[in-house]
């Protein structure tokens, strides 16, 4: 019974074994299908970084114009200012030198 049952374990190893070996067509093919994925997701990866670079350099550009749109609003904002303030001094400067 023990030898009838080691060849009966013996017998089911082989068989599996004989049904998990792949002939070398299968595994070209699966490599072939692997490196096809891989090369897939790679096109894939390589198109999303450059949209990302893109929408980067776009809104790094977009954030430069704003800015400089504020200095310059700024700017004359001031200019302004300093015109009012002038204004002003040369109106008070005029009513002194009335007044004396």
């Amino acid at each position: 019974m023990k030898t009838s049952k080691t060849m009966i374990v013996a017998a089911a190893v082989v068989a599996l074994a004989a049904c998990n070996k792949k002939s070398p067509a299968d595994n070209q093919a699966s490599a072939v299908e692997a490196n096809a994925s891989n090369q897939a997701e790679n096109v894939s990866a390589a198109g999303e970084n450059e949209a990302a670079n893109i929408m980067n350099s776009a809104e790094n550009k977009a954030s430069a114009v704003k800015n400089e749109t504020k200095n310059e609003a700024a700017s004359i904002k001031n200019e302004g200012k300093n015109e009012a303030a002038a204004i002003k001094n040369s109106a008070s400067n005029t009513t002194q030198n009335k007044t004396k």
